[in-house]
């Protein structure tokens, strides 16, 4: 395949992408570009890229397919400013954000016919072109949302320079893709940060909740650790649909509320009974709209350089650790060390190489 493909923005997903096409198809040329010369220049080194422009005008121009890889009110910009360009009839233009509404809307008001929107259902603990990762996306959804201009043809061809990623693609229109994720990724970023902003209020008045706050309060509010630009762009970009998820789930805490006010144990009991039969439908371990993590707990004694020798064969095996966690450690006993990886089969190999080498106790939860 002897095309031009400009990525704009060689941050995480974009150099990632990158890396994807440039594994199933090496004869494509790859152009970069960000606004941290350092970034371009480690690409370019490091061949991630094949070529580096400093102005979108001169970028564009070039280019068969073209990926905005930057936050959302960025992307739009550009999207008017490629509007303005003499590209080539046939190019694509795609994106990697994370609403979809907007920035159709954006690309159709700025006469780009050929704009097929994408968002990659994959993350990681790490940024930067430093983290470029050929294996991020794989197993992950990967939607895409053709604007009423859109062919299927143009669809497929942009599946076929991506079959390097190993995603799963899903079509979806722009509205449907923003209803989904809001109620899925979006509305839980609120609702964690919103658990950890009221935290810091009651901490002031009770200083020992921040040590206890260390497990589980922790883990369930992991995602509230998200960039706050990157989710001040989104939850703008998605107001519409973010408002009425918001007034859906303020009834219904209000309604909770109600419940535990006149002790309806019925009403109480149903509530949770329904979640508990929800979530446990809910597929396991696979990717979707938050990035899912996987957690191997091993049972160590409380000696001292019991850590530094998991670390070790970890590492010796080659394996990236996303977080490290003793929950237990008591004088005499075993505690319980958690281990957490990116990838199930990181996990699984984890989990093989700590009981070949050691006597300790490995298991899932």
């Amino acid at each position: 395949m002897d095309k031009k493909v400009l990525i704009i923005g060689l941050g995480l997903i974009g150099s990632s992408i990158a890396l994807c096409i440039k594994k199933e198809h090496p004869a494509v040329t790859i152009i970069g570009m960000d606004n941290q010369e350092s970034s371009v220049d480690f690409a370019l080194k490091r061949k991630i890229i094949d070529q580096k422009e400093s102005t979108i005008e001169t970028a564009a121009v070039q280019a068969d397919i073209i990926f905005l890889c930057t936050p959302v009110k960025s992307m739009l910009n550009q999207l008017k400013l490629l509007g303005t360009l003499s590209l080539k009839p046939e190019v694509i233009i795609t994106d990697v954000g994370s609403t979809k509404l907007e920035i159709i809307e954006t690309a159709q008001a700025a006469g780009l016919k050929t704009f097929i929107g994408g968002h990659p259902m994959a993350g990681s603990h790490k940024s930067g072109v430093t983290a470029a990762d050929e294996n991020l996306f794989e197993n992950a959804y990967y939607i895409l949302t053709a604007s009423e201009d859109g062919t299927q043809k143009q669809v497929q061809q942009l599946q076929t320079i991506l079959q390097g990623t190993r995603a799963k693609f899903v079509v979806l229109t722009a509205e449907e893709h923003d209803q989904i994720t809001g109620m899925l990724s979006h509305l839980p970023h609120i609702i964690a940060a919103g658990l950890v902003n009221q935290s810091k209020v009651f901490n002031e008045e009770h200083p020992r909740s921040r040590q206890l706050a260390a497990g589980g309060f922790r883990d369930i509010t992991r995602i509230a650790s998200s960039d706050p630009q990157m989710w001040t762009d989104i939850l703008l970009s998605n107001k519409e649909a973010l408002l009425t998820l918001m007034h859906s789930w303020q009834t219904e805490m209000e309604q909770v509320s109600d419940w535990i006010q006149n002790e309806n144990s019925e009403a109480i009991y149903q509530f949770f009974y329904e979640a508990k039969e929800t979530r446990n439908q809910m597929p396991v371990h696979k990717e979707g709209a938050i990035p899912a993590f996987y957690d191997l707990f091993v049972d160590v004694p409380d000696v001292p350089g019991v850590i530094a020798e998991i670390t070790g064969l970890l590492g010796k095996a080659n394996l990236s650790l996303i977080n490290l966690k003793i929950l237990e450690t008591r004088e005499d006993i075993y505690g319980i060390l958690q281990l957490t990886f990116k990838r199930q089969d990181d996990l699984e190999k984890a989990k093989v190489t700590i009981e070949k080498e050691t006597e300790y106790l490995c298991y899932e939860k």
